[in-house]
């Protein structure tokens, strides 16, 4: 593994911004669970902002 790949955001954002598939069913379960993680990871994101904030003031 090498350093390159350790930053490497991309699966993240696109899990983010992906599409709708209309060929991919769906239930409430998914769907919490799909809201769930992109709520722990956009929290997570703030909270490293917050915390990088304070750490250069």
């Amino acid at each position: 593994m090498n350093g390159k790949n350790l930053f490497d955001f991309g699966p993240a954002f696109g899990y983010f911004f992906r599409k709708h598939d209309p060929n991919r069913k769906t239930n409430f379960n998914l769907k919490t669970m799909h809201f769930i993680n992109k709520l722990s990871m956009a929290m997570f994101l703030v909270c490293l902002l917050v915390m990088l904030f304070r750490y250069v003031l």
